[in-house]
């Protein structure tokens, strides 16, 4: 038998339970860690100071680190920067002093250390924007899931509409609790990834979707579940093909893309696999336990053509 191609018969939605039990245990402990541990809020959320230098040779973490608490920024977020050379520094704003004298006092604690440093960037956000920038997000992907969800109810049928939605939660909230665990900093950029995944894991699920209308309209034998499995077999080897070359750029992305975009990609990459796991055992599962049947997504007849079905 096939791997992938035409001719599978992988019996998706008999695992459909096992699946159900996995993303719940996933789900639930995402939503803990979040709950507990939060997320790691970058600069443009939480406000503060950015600062970006470059030293003559290999940076010490842990030095600039020690000489950044020494001068009283103990809670300061120092990490490399694309090479080890280059180095990301990030304090949260204070109330006694604002953003420029904070950061000439960090630049100058560490040139005591190392005199040769280079500047290359200094960026100052308020926590208002911050907030701002917060709420605007949260809206968007709230706007984004409703759209999705009046448009898919709009093409398919309404069953399907809540399938396809509970697929985009199930995907934004496991990505969402792997950069809570791993505590990696979330910033604009990996908002903007969290969007493409909704609509990367959105596009698969139409796919899908669409396949298994035009089976339940032309396969007259079978039930619910069978042709359901049919249709994610016939679209297998495209859903698999997808994935693999959108993953091969991603993960080039993560690793040759610098320090700029690697939340990015590690975003978009966790969407992709979790994106088209979901398209398989979370969208089509929903659906055929909403009860969706060939019926719902028949053809309506009209009366002009039962009188030419007489004639």
């Amino acid at each position: 038998m096939e791997l992938i191609g035409k001719n599978t018969h992988y019996d998706f939605l008999g695992k459909r339970r096992l699946a159900a039990i996995v993303s719940a245990v996933l789900i639930l402990a995402s939503l803990g860690t979040l709950l507990t541990k939060g997320l790691n809020f970058g600069i443009d959320f939480t406000g503060g100071t950015l600062i970006e230098v470059a030293y003559p040779g290999t940076a010490e973490l842990g030095s600039i680190r020690e000489t950044l608490t020494e001068a009283g920024f103990a809670d300061a977020q120092v990490q490399h920067f694309g090479t080890a050379r280059d180095v990301l520094i990030r304090i949260a704003p204070r109330a006694d002093r604002d953003s420029a004298k904070l950061s000439e006092e960090v630049l100058a604690a560490l040139r005591n250390q190392e005199a040769a440093i280079e500047i290359r960037r200094v960026e100052f956000v308020g926590p208002q924007v911050g907030e701002e920038l917060a709420e605007q997000g949260g809206l968007a992907m709230l706007y984004a899931i409703l759209g999705i969800l009046i448009y898919v109810s709009l093409r398919f049928e309404y069953r399907f509409s809540l399938g396809a939605v509970a697929a985009l939660v199930h995907d934004v909230i496991l990505t969402l609790g792997v950069f809570s665990v791993l505590q990696i900093n979330f910033d604009l950029t990996v908002l903007a990834a969290l969007l493409a995944v909704i609509g990367y894991s959105l596009n698969d699920t139409i796919v899908v979707f669409d396949r298994v209308r035009e089976n339940f309209r032309k396969m007259r034998k079978g039930t619910a579940e069978q042709i359901m499995n049919t249709a994610l077999n016939q679209t297998l080897s495209r859903t698999v093909m997808t994935g693999v070359t959108t993953l091969l750029v991603l993960v080039a992305l993560f690793y040759l893309g610098g320090e700029i975009i690697h939340a990015f990609a590690l975003a978009l990459i966790i969407g992709v696999v979790v994106g088209t796991y979901s398209s398989i055992y979370i969208a089509s599962a929903v659906a055929l336990a909403l009860g969706v049947s060939k019926a719902d997504l028949m053809p309506v007849e009209k009366e002009g053509d039962k009188v030419e079905e007489k004639q």
